[in-house]
């Protein structure tokens, strides 16, 4: 039988991503249009829960996976892209990786996390000691904190990304602005840090990393930004490396994407 990934597809010859993305995350799938390079396609399909914490909810979207998964059908996918790093520091970094080995297996494609993308992204980089700009509220950012270490990384600062519009009726985090977020990494403080994170699928990232690049500073990475590079050197069959990491962390590959999308 033929590999249904190995079909030429009118908008995504050079490969399709399977994106899960959290069902009222409102950032993963602009950010993944604006960070998508040329030739590369992604269809979504949500993860869901009726649950009301978020806690909760991340027990079901991990129980629900795989019928998520079924999702696409047989969609011609060449890659999976996992949008919820909650669900990373759940399981663990030995958990996760269990789950990576296990989907990969039965399904046969790269199944890639947004948390471990991260990881690659700061092995490729050379990065040891980290600061993580965090949206969540403070027993996630703890979780994962201990991810990145279980990981291998030192999480040397921290801050919390406090809101400056009405959250009111919505998600907290993904009611934050990228200047929330901007100016949580300004109180950061880079002194010795190799790489700082700007945690979670949910919150606008990619302006504040445009910002910083060539600032002189260490490099800044996002959840979606890692995700969507990780996604696509798997479709191509590669192996991170600083070399395919350096377009997207210098904003060379997307800039003007998202100038266009701000209307700028």
């Amino acid at each position: 039988m033929a590999d249904p990934t190995a079909q030429s597809l009118e908008y995504a010859p050079r490969g399709l991503i399977g994106l899960l993305t959290p069902q009222a995350n409102t950032t993963v799938e602009p950010e993944f249009a604006i960070l998508t390079s040329p030739g590369v396609g992604w269809i979504a399909a949500r993860l869901v829960s009726g649950a009301g914490s978020i806690e909760a909810r991340g027990h079901d979207y991990l129980d629900g996976l795989d019928a998520t998964l079924d999702r696409f059908a047989n969609a011609p996918l060449g890659a999976y892209a996992f949008a919820y790093t909650g669900g990373s520091y759940e399981l663990g970094a030995e958990g996760e990786d269990a789950l990576i080995a296990r989907i990969e297996t039965a399904r046969g494609r790269p199944f890639v996390t947004a948390a471990r993308a991260i990881a690659d992204a700061l092995r490729a980089l050379g990065a040891a000691r980290i600061g993580l700009v965090s949206p969540y509220p403070p027993a996630m950012t703890d979780a994962s904190v201990a991810y990145w270490g279980a990981r291998g990384f030192t999480v040397a600062a921290a801050t919390a990304v406090t809101a400056t519009g009405d959250t009111a009726g919505f998600h907290p985090i993904y009611a934050l602005t990228s200047a929330d977020a901007q100016a949580a990494m300004d109180r950061l403080g880079a002194d010795s840090l190799d790489a700082i994170l700007l945690l979670g699928t949910g919150m606008p990232s990619l302006a504040p990393i445009a910002r910083a690049a060539g600032a002189g500073g260490p490099p800044v990475l996002s959840s979606n930004l890692a995700l969507a590079w990780r996604a696509i050197v798997a479709l191509g069959g590669g192996e991170p490396d600083r070399a395919s990491l350096e377009p997207w962390i210098t904003a060379e590959c997307w800039r003007a994407r998202l100038a266009e999308r701000l209307g700028g």
